[in-house]
């Protein structure tokens, strides 16, 4: 099959799989089949690359989707959303996963996946390779049992792999708060408040898309469509029960980072306290002497101790006395 999709992308034609009503089983169809297939039943998944202007050609001329709709799917700012159309739904669905190819632990890359969802068909449409449109295909390369149960199915299977893969992205997120509280707690390290907005940012973006999602999901539970059958909306409910707990485990994260955040300016301003009290030591110490230099440095002819011959090592001593008893006496009301 990957051969017969590398061949059909070659000549413009989308990578599509058709199931008859008699079983057999057709890949990557040129139009005038495309259409007929369309027209003549069987469940029918195709997959289009919106960069390639003839397959994108498709939706408008083959399918005859609404414009603002095609409009959307050239448009990678989109946003997450459902709309019925008489005959079909319209999803925009986002992906995520981790860019490892840039140095910034907390980089994302999002693609919009867009699903065309009829009674017996099911249309996506994307710019980049999305992981959960490549599995679905090698699902279908091995068995068409999936196509078999309807296209809502196909569906759901594309949908439930878009929000498991959040998952082990959830997982990561944790075990970098964890480095994150680690820092902190065992050694104060300044830089860490960097990487807490850093983390936090990477949160807000994957609710922003998460958030959406789960409204979307919710929709299509408990919504009737004549696109999709009751059988199948008990499946998209287990798809919505993950995208919960994807929400919520990104929601205790936001929590862990607030505490964190908190705790950094705790700690903060617990050392700005030590320092201030360890300066104001000092100064209160050096008080009665910078008085009793002062003093000694008056200019007037009388001043005791001045024409004594020890005098200075008196002054000396008598600031020496005033800071020791100084010094006991903060260390006697634990003022230190």
């Amino acid at each position: 099959m990957t051969d017969l999709a590398a061949r059909a992308d070659e000549r413009g034609v989308p990578r599509s799989v058709h199931l008859a009503a008699d079983g057999t089983v057709a890949q990557d169809l040129p139009p005038a089949r495309l259409l007929a297939a369309i027209r003549g039943g069987g469940e029918l998944w195709v997959d289009i690359d919106a960069a390639d202007r003839a397959q994108h050609a498709f939706l408008e001329k083959v399918f005859a989707f609404h414009p603002l709709a095609i409009e959307d799917t050239l448009s990678p700012r989109t946003r997450v959303k459902l709309e019925e159309y008489e005959s079909y739904l319209f999803l925009v669905v986002p992906t995520a996963r981790f860019d490892d190819a840039t140095e910034d632990p907390y980089d994302i890359r999002t693609t919009n996946l867009y699903c065309f969802l009829g009674s017996h068909y099911l249309v996506t449409v994307h710019s980049a390779p999305i992981e959960a449109v490549e599995e679905q295909r090698r699902r279908l390369a091995a068995s068409p049992d999936p196509l078999a149960r309807g296209a809502e199915m196909v569906a759901h299977g594309v949908l439930d792999f878009v929000v498991d893969q959040y998952l082990p992205m959830v997982d990561r997120v944790d075990d970098l708060v964890d480095g994150l509280e680690e820092r902190l707690v065992e050694r104060f390290d300044e830089d860490v408040i960097k990487d807490v907005f850093a983390l936090k940012r990477l949160v807000v973006r994957l609710r922003r898309h998460l958030g959406p999602l789960r409204e979307v999901l919710n929709v299509l539970t408990n919504r009737p469509h004549t696109c999709i059958a009751p059988t199948a909306q008990l499946y998209f409910r287990d798809v919505y029960d993950h995208t919960i707990r994807v929400v919520e485990s990104l929601e205790s994260e936001r929590d862990l980072l607030a505490t964190i955040l908190d705790t950094y300016l705790t700690q903060a301003s617990n050392r700005m306290n030590r320092v201030m009290k360890q300066l104001s030591i000092v100064a209160t110490i050096s008080l009665p002497l910078v008085v009793i230099a002062g003093i000694f440095g008056m200019n007037f002819e009388r001043i005791p101790l001045s024409h004594l011959s020890h005098g200075f090592y008196w002054a000396l001593g008598l600031m020496a006395a005033l800071a020791a008893s100084l010094y006991l006496f903060l260390r006697t009301r634990r003022w230190l």
